[in-house]
């Protein structure tokens, strides 16, 4: 249960920030920053996007390391859409409620972006990552 709460904090510590960072601090009213945060997570989406691409690319002869690729990504999605779900449910009906659900998004997929890059850059000898070495 401690996890859990730690976890939805920093997520929405570093949401707060990273939406800061995006320059929709400055916004005043509800709707700019529903907006606002609705593009960040829609950049964040298709970084995300562009690199499953790549990753699928350099999987592309690994037939089984691809399904486990493909099952991993979904399971994340579901994963994702749930915390959110679940962290923005107090707002839920309310005005804010697509900015704490796009925060949150755009925290997770940031997240995830972070380990796509590792994968696509693991260190060479690196027993542990399932991505081969771009060609």
């Amino acid at each position: 249960m401690r996890v859990s709460l730690l976890t939805t904090a920093m997520v929405l510590a570093t949401s707060t920030f990273a939406f800061a960072e995006q320059n929709c601090g400055d916004l005043t009213n509800q709707t700019d920053m529903n907006i606002c945060a609705g593009k960040a997570y829609e950049k964040s989406d298709a970084e995300l996007n562009k690199l499953y691409r790549e990753i699928e690319g350099r999987l592309k002869d690994d037939a089984d390391t691809k399904k486990l690729l493909v099952s991993a990504q979904k399971a994340w999605v579901a994963f994702r859409d749930a915390e959110c779900n679940f962290s923005s449910s107090p707002v839920a009906g309310g005005t804010a409620y697509p900015l704490i659900s796009s925060m949150c998004l755009d925290n997770l997929t940031k997240v995830r972006i972070e380990s796509f890059q590792y994968y696509l850059k693991c260190p060479e000898g690196d027993m542990s990552c399932p991505v081969p070495a771009a060609n």
